[in-house]
Protein backbone atom coordinates (compact mmCIF):
# COMPACT_ATOMS: atom_id res chain seq x y z
CA UNK A 1 0.00 0.00 0.00
CA UNK A 2 1.42 3.32 -0.92
CA UNK A 3 2.30 6.11 1.52
CA UNK A 4 -0.59 8.44 0.62
CA UNK A 5 -3.32 5.73 1.35
CA UNK A 6 -2.15 4.73 4.97
CA UNK A 7 -1.81 8.28 5.66
CA UNK A 8 -5.60 8.91 4.21
CA UNK A 9 -6.71 5.62 6.44
CA UNK A 10 -5.27 6.90 9.69
CA UNK A 11 -6.81 10.53 8.87
CA UNK A 12 -9.99 9.14 8.19
CA UNK A 13 -9.28 6.55 11.75
CA UNK A 14 -8.49 10.00 13.51
CA UNK A 15 -11.53 12.02 12.89
CA UNK A 16 -14.08 9.12 13.95
CA UNK A 17 -11.94 8.74 17.08
CA UNK A 18 -11.85 12.21 17.77
CA UNK A 19 -16.19 12.49 16.95
CA UNK A 20 -15.98 9.78 19.26
CA UNK A 21 -14.02 11.18 22.19
CA UNK A 22 -16.37 14.33 22.16
CA UNK A 23 -19.09 12.24 22.35
CA UNK A 24 -17.72 10.61 25.56
CA UNK A 25 -16.14 13.86 26.87
CA UNK A 26 -19.34 15.77 26.86
CA UNK A 27 -22.34 15.35 29.52
CA UNK A 28 -25.13 12.94 28.04
CA UNK A 29 -27.99 15.31 28.57
CA UNK A 30 -26.52 18.28 26.67
CA UNK A 31 -28.26 16.39 23.24
CA UNK A 32 -27.71 19.73 21.36
CA UNK A 33 -24.23 19.06 21.12
CA UNK A 34 -24.38 15.24 20.96
CA UNK A 35 -26.73 16.21 18.01
CA UNK A 36 -24.08 18.58 16.07
CA UNK A 37 -21.40 15.74 16.91
CA UNK A 38 -23.36 12.64 15.36
CA UNK A 39 -23.50 15.21 11.93
CA UNK A 40 -19.65 15.18 11.97
CA UNK A 41 -19.73 11.29 11.14
CA UNK A 42 -20.77 12.01 7.55
CA UNK A 43 -17.10 13.70 7.00
CA UNK A 44 -14.83 10.37 7.37
CA UNK A 45 -17.83 8.41 5.54
CA UNK A 46 -18.00 10.49 2.58
CA UNK A 47 -14.10 10.77 2.99
CA UNK A 48 -13.60 7.23 2.71
CA UNK A 49 -16.02 7.39 -0.24
CA UNK A 50 -13.91 9.85 -1.56
CA UNK A 51 -10.80 8.50 -2.02
CA UNK A 52 -11.75 4.85 -1.65
CA UNK A 53 -15.03 4.70 -3.40
CA UNK A 54 -17.83 2.36 -2.21
CA UNK A 55 -14.88 -0.14 -0.43
CA UNK A 56 -13.87 2.83 1.03
CA UNK A 57 -17.24 4.09 2.69
CA UNK A 58 -18.49 0.92 3.62
CA UNK A 59 -15.20 0.62 5.88
CA UNK A 60 -15.78 3.62 6.68
CA UNK A 61 -19.16 3.58 7.99
CA UNK A 62 -18.44 0.36 9.73
CA UNK A 63 -15.33 1.73 11.73
CA UNK A 64 -18.09 5.13 12.79
CA UNK A 65 -20.72 2.23 14.12
CA UNK A 66 -17.66 0.33 15.93
CA UNK A 67 -16.77 3.56 17.61
CA UNK A 68 -20.01 5.01 18.40
CA UNK A 69 -22.34 1.70 19.18
CA UNK A 70 -20.38 1.27 22.74
CA UNK A 71 -21.25 4.87 23.73
CA UNK A 72 -25.05 4.74 22.04
CA UNK A 73 -25.61 1.05 24.35
CA UNK A 74 -24.17 2.73 27.44
CA UNK A 75 -26.23 5.71 27.36
CA UNK A 76 -29.42 4.16 26.54
CA UNK A 77 -32.49 6.42 27.51
CA UNK A 78 -35.11 4.21 26.98
CA UNK A 79 -36.83 7.44 24.99
CA UNK A 80 -37.78 5.57 22.15
CA UNK A 81 -37.78 8.72 19.89
CA UNK A 82 -34.47 10.20 20.94
CA UNK A 83 -33.00 6.21 19.82
CA UNK A 84 -34.60 6.54 16.82
CA UNK A 85 -33.45 9.95 15.98
CA UNK A 86 -29.77 8.28 16.13
CA UNK A 87 -30.56 5.24 14.53
CA UNK A 88 -32.15 7.27 11.64
CA UNK A 89 -28.91 9.60 11.57
CA UNK A 90 -26.49 6.37 11.39
CA UNK A 91 -28.54 4.58 8.80
CA UNK A 92 -29.09 8.12 6.52
CA UNK A 93 -25.05 8.27 7.11
CA UNK A 94 -24.21 4.91 5.53
CA UNK A 95 -26.58 5.22 2.85
CA UNK A 96 -25.51 8.62 1.08
CA UNK A 97 -22.27 7.42 2.20
CA UNK A 98 -22.31 4.48 0.12
CA UNK A 99 -24.90 5.88 -2.82
CA UNK A 100 -21.71 8.48 -3.03
CA UNK A 101 -19.07 5.53 -2.72
CA UNK A 102 -21.05 3.76 -5.74
CA UNK A 103 -21.33 6.94 -8.15
CA UNK A 104 -17.71 7.53 -7.36
CA UNK A 105 -17.07 3.99 -8.06
CA UNK A 106 -18.79 4.23 -11.66
CA UNK A 107 -17.75 7.60 -12.46
CA UNK A 108 -13.92 5.46 -12.26
CA UNK A 109 -15.33 2.72 -14.26
CA UNK A 110 -16.25 5.18 -17.15
CA UNK A 111 -13.16 7.40 -16.83
CA UNK A 112 -10.86 3.93 -17.28
CA UNK A 113 -13.17 2.49 -20.32
CA UNK A 114 -13.03 6.11 -22.08
CA UNK A 115 -9.11 6.11 -21.13
CA UNK A 116 -8.79 2.57 -23.05
CA UNK A 117 -10.93 3.87 -25.67
CA UNK A 118 -8.43 6.86 -26.58
CA UNK A 119 -5.52 4.61 -26.08
CA UNK A 120 -7.30 1.85 -28.68
CA UNK A 121 -8.24 5.32 -30.83
CA UNK A 122 -4.29 6.47 -30.76
CA UNK A 123 -3.66 3.26 -31.84
CA UNK A 124 -5.50 3.10 -34.93
CA UNK A 125 -4.25 6.92 -35.69
CA UNK A 126 -0.93 5.57 -35.11
CA UNK A 127 -1.36 2.67 -37.65
CA UNK A 128 -3.56 4.38 -40.27
CA UNK A 129 -0.58 7.12 -40.33
CA UNK A 130 2.55 4.55 -40.90
CA UNK A 131 0.78 2.62 -43.28
CA UNK A 132 -0.19 5.65 -45.48
CA UNK A 133 3.40 6.98 -45.09
CA UNK A 134 4.84 3.62 -46.09
CA UNK A 135 2.25 2.91 -48.78
CA UNK A 136 3.19 6.28 -51.21
CA UNK A 137 6.59 5.03 -50.74
CA UNK A 138 6.62 0.79 -51.19
CA UNK A 139 4.46 2.29 -54.34
CA UNK A 140 6.98 4.37 -55.89
CA UNK A 141 9.29 1.08 -55.23
CA UNK A 142 7.21 -1.33 -57.04
CA UNK A 143 6.24 1.00 -59.51
CA UNK A 144 10.14 1.79 -60.78
CA UNK A 145 11.25 -1.70 -60.19
CA UNK A 146 8.56 -3.09 -62.51
CA UNK A 147 9.77 -0.41 -65.14
CA UNK A 148 13.47 -1.53 -64.51
CA UNK A 149 12.23 -5.63 -64.90
CA UNK A 150 10.65 -4.18 -68.06
CA UNK A 151 13.21 -2.32 -69.64
CA UNK A 152 11.44 0.88 -69.92
CA UNK A 153 12.86 4.65 -69.10
CA UNK A 154 16.40 4.96 -67.50
CA UNK A 155 17.63 2.40 -65.13
CA UNK A 156 19.75 5.10 -63.29
CA UNK A 157 16.65 7.72 -62.74
CA UNK A 158 14.94 4.58 -61.64
CA UNK A 159 16.94 3.35 -59.22
CA UNK A 160 17.70 6.93 -57.58
CA UNK A 161 13.67 6.81 -56.98
CA UNK A 162 13.62 3.68 -55.88
CA UNK A 163 16.94 4.91 -53.59
CA UNK A 164 15.08 7.72 -52.22
CA UNK A 165 11.51 6.03 -51.12
CA UNK A 166 13.53 3.56 -49.15
CA UNK A 167 14.83 6.40 -47.34
CA UNK A 168 11.38 7.96 -46.75
CA UNK A 169 10.37 4.57 -44.96
CA UNK A 170 13.36 4.04 -43.14
CA UNK A 171 13.36 7.77 -41.45
CA UNK A 172 9.74 6.84 -40.59
CA UNK A 173 10.77 3.07 -38.91
CA UNK A 174 13.65 5.43 -37.19
CA UNK A 175 11.25 8.17 -36.05
CA UNK A 176 8.49 5.09 -34.72
CA UNK A 177 11.45 3.70 -32.83
CA UNK A 178 13.05 6.56 -31.55
CA UNK A 179 9.37 7.89 -30.07
CA UNK A 180 8.75 4.31 -28.52
CA UNK A 181 12.08 3.19 -27.55
CA UNK A 182 14.35 5.03 -24.04
CA UNK A 183 16.78 7.62 -25.43
CA UNK A 184 20.38 6.30 -24.29
CA UNK A 185 21.95 9.86 -23.33
CA UNK A 186 25.70 9.80 -23.65
CA UNK A 187 26.34 13.51 -21.86
CA UNK A 188 29.40 16.00 -22.30
CA UNK A 189 30.75 19.38 -22.40
CA UNK A 190 29.97 20.56 -25.57
CA UNK A 191 30.07 24.08 -27.14
CA UNK A 192 26.24 25.12 -27.50
CA UNK A 193 27.32 26.95 -30.72
CA UNK A 194 29.10 24.24 -32.08
CA UNK A 195 25.84 22.21 -31.94
CA UNK A 196 23.84 24.67 -33.11
CA UNK A 197 25.89 25.66 -36.41
CA UNK A 198 25.71 22.01 -36.76
CA UNK A 199 22.22 21.78 -36.75
CA UNK A 200 21.77 24.47 -39.21
CA UNK A 201 24.00 22.79 -41.56
CA UNK A 202 22.00 19.77 -41.60
CA UNK A 203 19.12 22.08 -43.05
CA UNK A 204 21.17 23.49 -45.15
CA UNK A 205 20.39 22.21 -48.35
CA UNK A 206 16.47 21.96 -47.45
CA UNK A 207 16.61 26.19 -46.66
CA UNK A 208 18.21 26.63 -50.08
CA UNK A 209 15.75 25.03 -51.92
CA UNK A 210 12.70 26.77 -50.05
CA UNK A 211 14.23 29.54 -50.06
CA UNK A 212 14.55 30.62 -47.07
CA UNK A 213 16.66 32.83 -44.73
CA UNK A 214 18.61 31.22 -42.02
CA UNK A 215 20.67 33.40 -39.21
CA UNK A 216 22.33 32.15 -36.28
CA UNK A 217 22.76 34.58 -33.23
CA UNK A 218 25.16 33.17 -31.23
CA UNK A 219 28.16 33.64 -28.44
CA UNK A 220 31.44 35.34 -29.53
CA UNK A 221 33.49 32.60 -26.70
CA UNK A 222 32.35 29.34 -26.15
CA UNK A 223 29.35 28.66 -24.17
CA UNK A 224 29.64 25.21 -22.88
CA UNK A 225 27.08 22.94 -21.23
CA UNK A 226 26.44 19.48 -20.27
CA UNK A 227 24.37 18.04 -23.19
CA UNK A 228 24.44 14.58 -25.67
CA UNK A 229 25.12 16.25 -28.60
CA UNK A 230 23.57 13.89 -31.02
CA UNK A 231 20.07 14.05 -29.21
CA UNK A 232 19.84 17.55 -28.70
CA UNK A 233 21.06 18.22 -32.45
CA UNK A 234 18.44 16.17 -33.50
CA UNK A 235 15.88 17.38 -31.21
CA UNK A 236 17.13 21.38 -32.73
CA UNK A 237 17.20 19.68 -36.16
CA UNK A 238 13.51 18.37 -36.09
CA UNK A 239 12.50 21.97 -34.63
CA UNK A 240 13.97 24.18 -37.47
CA UNK A 241 12.54 21.61 -39.97
CA UNK A 242 9.11 22.38 -39.02
CA UNK A 243 10.04 26.09 -38.96
CA UNK A 244 11.38 25.72 -43.10
CA UNK A 245 8.02 24.06 -43.66
CA UNK A 246 5.80 26.52 -42.33
CA UNK A 247 7.59 29.73 -44.02
CA UNK A 248 7.73 31.09 -47.41
CA UNK A 249 10.13 31.69 -50.04
CA UNK A 250 12.50 34.49 -48.38
CA UNK A 251 11.07 34.64 -45.23
CA UNK A 252 14.11 34.01 -41.97
CA UNK A 253 14.38 31.74 -39.39
CA UNK A 254 16.51 32.64 -36.37
CA UNK A 255 18.08 30.31 -34.04
CA UNK A 256 20.02 32.35 -30.92
CA UNK A 257 20.96 31.15 -27.64
CA UNK A 258 21.69 32.91 -24.15
CA UNK A 259 22.67 31.98 -20.82
CA UNK A 260 20.80 32.75 -17.68
CA UNK A 261 21.45 32.68 -14.07
CA UNK A 262 20.97 28.68 -14.07
CA UNK A 263 19.36 27.69 -17.68
CA UNK A 264 20.60 28.17 -20.98
CA UNK A 265 17.99 28.91 -23.68
CA UNK A 266 17.64 28.81 -27.38
CA UNK A 267 15.39 30.40 -29.13
CA UNK A 268 14.07 29.33 -32.38
CA UNK A 269 11.92 32.18 -34.35
CA UNK A 270 10.21 31.94 -38.30
CA UNK A 271 7.81 34.11 -39.50
CA UNK A 272 5.82 31.76 -41.12
CA UNK A 273 2.26 31.06 -41.17
CA UNK A 274 1.87 30.96 -37.49
CA UNK A 275 -0.16 27.35 -36.03
CA UNK A 276 -3.70 27.95 -35.43
CA UNK A 277 -5.19 27.09 -31.82
CA UNK A 278 -5.94 23.39 -32.33
CA UNK A 279 -2.63 22.89 -33.42
CA UNK A 280 -0.46 24.39 -30.71
CA UNK A 281 -2.59 22.11 -28.30
CA UNK A 282 -2.22 19.43 -29.90
CA UNK A 283 1.69 20.34 -31.03
CA UNK A 284 3.31 17.32 -28.68
CA UNK A 285 0.42 14.59 -29.30
CA UNK A 286 1.93 11.57 -30.88
CA UNK A 287 0.92 11.13 -34.84
CA UNK A 288 -1.00 14.58 -34.90
CA UNK A 289 -0.24 16.55 -37.93
CA UNK A 290 -2.19 18.93 -40.22
CA UNK A 291 0.48 17.96 -42.98
CA UNK A 292 0.00 15.85 -45.47
CA UNK A 293 3.41 14.51 -44.99
CA UNK A 294 4.80 13.64 -42.24
CA UNK A 295 4.18 11.35 -38.82
CA UNK A 296 3.71 13.49 -36.43
CA UNK A 297 6.66 12.31 -34.44
CA UNK A 298 8.87 15.11 -34.79
CA UNK A 299 7.80 17.07 -32.19
CA UNK A 300 7.43 15.12 -29.48
CA UNK A 301 10.72 13.32 -30.08
CA UNK A 302 12.57 16.62 -29.52
CA UNK A 303 10.34 17.25 -26.34
CA UNK A 304 11.14 13.99 -25.10
CA UNK A 305 14.80 14.53 -25.77
CA UNK A 306 14.62 18.33 -24.04
CA UNK A 307 12.55 16.65 -20.96
CA UNK A 308 15.77 13.93 -20.76
CA UNK A 309 18.32 16.82 -20.39
CA UNK A 310 15.94 17.71 -17.73
CA UNK A 311 14.97 20.98 -19.96
CA UNK A 312 11.56 22.59 -21.18
CA UNK A 313 10.16 23.21 -24.82
CA UNK A 314 7.27 25.98 -25.08
CA UNK A 315 5.87 26.79 -28.46
CA UNK A 316 4.14 30.30 -28.74
CA UNK A 317 2.48 31.32 -32.23
CA UNK A 318 0.10 33.12 -33.81
CA UNK A 319 -1.51 32.57 -37.01
CA UNK A 320 0.33 34.70 -40.04
CA UNK A 321 2.85 35.95 -37.27
CA UNK A 322 4.86 33.06 -36.98
CA UNK A 323 6.13 30.99 -33.94
CA UNK A 324 8.69 31.07 -31.12
CA UNK A 325 9.94 28.03 -29.88
CA UNK A 326 11.61 28.62 -26.43
CA UNK A 327 14.28 25.64 -25.29
CA UNK A 328 15.63 25.94 -21.34
CA UNK A 329 18.26 23.38 -20.16
CA UNK A 330 19.64 23.37 -16.73
CA UNK A 331 23.33 25.42 -16.81
CA UNK A 332 25.39 26.15 -13.64
CA UNK A 333 28.17 28.45 -15.91
CA UNK A 334 27.69 31.57 -17.35
CA UNK A 335 30.94 31.82 -20.19
CA UNK A 336 31.70 34.08 -22.30
CA UNK A 337 30.43 37.21 -24.05
CA UNK A 338 27.84 37.47 -26.29
CA UNK A 339 28.41 38.50 -29.64
CA UNK A 340 26.57 37.69 -33.23
CA UNK A 341 27.68 35.72 -35.87
CA UNK A 342 25.18 35.16 -38.59
CA UNK A 343 25.14 32.73 -41.81
CA UNK A 344 22.23 33.69 -44.13
CA UNK A 345 21.27 31.29 -46.99
CA UNK A 346 19.19 32.16 -49.76
CA UNK A 347 17.76 30.13 -52.50
CA UNK A 348 15.01 30.40 -55.85
CA UNK A 349 12.07 28.55 -54.90
CA UNK A 350 10.80 26.63 -52.64
CA UNK A 351 9.70 23.06 -53.23
CA UNK A 352 8.32 19.79 -51.09
CA UNK A 353 10.53 17.44 -49.85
Amino acid sequence: MSKPRKYSIIFIAAITLVITYLHYSTIAAIMELHDIYMEFYYVPVFLGALLFGLRGAVLAFLFVLITFMPYMLLHWSGDFLSQADTILHLALQGFFGLFAGFLIDRDKRRGKQLENERYLSGLGQAATTIVHDLKNPLITILGFAKRIKEGKGEAESAAQSIIDAAGNMQKLVHDVLDFARPIRMVVREEDIGNVIRKACDACRAKTERWGINISEILPSEPLNVSIDRFNFERALVNIINNAIEASSQGQDITISTSAEKNHLVVRIMDQGSGMDRETLNNLFIPFYTKKSWGTGLGMCISKKIIEEHQGDINVESRQGKGTEVTIRIPHRKTQGKTGVSSAAVSGDTPQAV
